[in-house]
C-alpha cells in the first residue's frame, strides 16, 4: 500500500494546524492548536480488501504523567514511555481511498466529541479522555485530537498515522464507538492484509524543536 497526505510529510514536523496544542511563547507554555484532522489518501490496496482502519498513535508519551506540565519539573528523554492513541477509525468501506482534511476534527472542542458512526465508519475514544480527566476540559474525546506533548518533555514525539487494509467488512467493535486503542489493536489481529503509514514529529518544548 501507499499512503500520502497534503497535510503531513513523513519524518517531518507536524504543523500546529493539526495539533491539539502549540507552544504559546509565554508562561502559559501552550495554547490551542488548530486541531484539524489531516488529509490522507491511499492506493494499491491488496486484492480481497473489505474495509480499512485508521490509527494514529504516539509511542513517546511518558508512562508516568505526574510531572507533565509541572513548573520546575523536567521529563527526561530516557523516561519510560507508553502509547497514546489520538485517532481510531474502523470499518471504513473498501471503496474509500481518501479522507478529507478536517473530516474528523476542525478545532479543539471543549469537553470532547462524541465517538460512534460517522462518514469515516466508526470512530472510537482517544486517550485525551483519560489525560484530561479531572480538568476543566474533562469529557469523552471521540474522533481525532492531535498532538499535545508536555512542554517540559525532553523527547521529540513521533506520531504514527497508519492505514490498515483488512480482510473483513467489520472489526466487530461497538457501533457507538465505545472502544479504545488496545481494543482496536486486538481486533486487527489476523485481519491485516497490508498497511502503510506516515510518521510525523512534534514538540511544544522550544529546547527540543
Amino acid at each position: 500500500m501507499r499512503l500520502t497526505s497534503t497535510s503531513l510529510a513523513d519524518r517531518q514536523p507536524i504543523d500546529p494546524e493539526y495539533a491539539f496544542c502549540t507552544a504559546s511563547g509565554d508562561d502559559r507554555h501552550t495554547a490551542n492548536g488548530g486541531n484539524r484532522s489531516p488529509h490522507l489518501a491511499w492506493s494499491i490496496a491488496p486484492e480481497g480488501t473489505r474495509s480499512f482502519a485508521i490509527v494514529m498513535r504516539d509511542p513517546d508519551v511518558p508512562a508516568d504523567g505526574s510531572d507533565a506540565g509541572q513548573e520546575g519539573k523536567v521529563i527526561s528523554a530516557d523516561a519510560e514511555r507508553t502509547d497514546f492513541y489520538h485517532w481510531l477509525a474502523v470499518d471504513l468501506p473498501a471503496t474509500t481511498t481518501e479522507v478529507a482534511e478536517g473530516a474528523a476534527s476542525d478545532g479543539v472542542t471543549q469537553g470532547g466529541k462524541e465517538p460512534g458512526r460517522s462518514g469515516l465508519g466508526i470512530e472510537g475514544i482517544n486517550d485525551f479522555t483519560d489525560f484530561l480527566k479531572g480538568s476543566p476540559r474533562e469529557g469523552t474525546y471521540g474522533g481525532y485530537d492531535g498532538p499535545c506533548p508536555p512542554w517540559n518533555d525532553e523527547r521529540l514525539h513521533h506520531y504514527h498515522v497508519t492505514v490498515y487494509a483488512l480482510d473483513t467488512e467489520s472489526l466487530g467493535l461497538s457501533a457507538d464507538g465505545d472502544f479504545r486503542g488496545a481494543d482496536v489493536v486486538d481486533a486487527l489481529e489476523g485481519h491485516v492484509l497490508d498497511q502503510a503509514e506516515i510518521v510525523g514529529t512534534y514538540t511544544t518544548n522550544p529546547d527540543v524543536a
